[in-house]
């Protein structure tokens, strides 16, 4: 599914995934790409498979707090979905406040 995904451009989501993710995304995750007669491929595992530059990796986990390795996480982009309405409030008052009163903010 991964390779198929891969070579021919669609959008893949991984679901529950945990704290430990499989190394054989590590390639992908990377981005590891290289040209192989040409054509722009990655190594997953032991195959070559060719790289569309329109894949897309997705992936979801139910830890509300999940703690990845410094390795993984500057390979992610994370975003958090469970923000709270007082979080946002915080978050716009933050934002505000730098642009209108930079000292204050500190």
């Amino acid at each position: 599914m991964i390779e198929t995904s891969v070579q021919f451009g669609h959008c893949l989501i991984i679901e529950n995934v945990k704290e430990e993710i499989d190394s054989i995304l590590d390639p992908i995750l990377a981005k590891q790409t290289f040209k192989n007669a040409g054509v722009l491929s990655i190594k997953i595992g032991d195959n070559v498979v060719d790289y569309n530059k329109n894949f897309k990796l997705f992936m979801t986990s139910k830890l509300r707090n999940p703690h990845f390795t410094p390795e993984i996480s500057t390979k992610l982009t994370l975003i958090n979905f469970t923000i709270t309405k007082e979080g946002l409030e915080d978050q716009l008052l933050e934002t505000c406040v730098s642009k209108e009163n930079p000292e204050d903010e500190a």
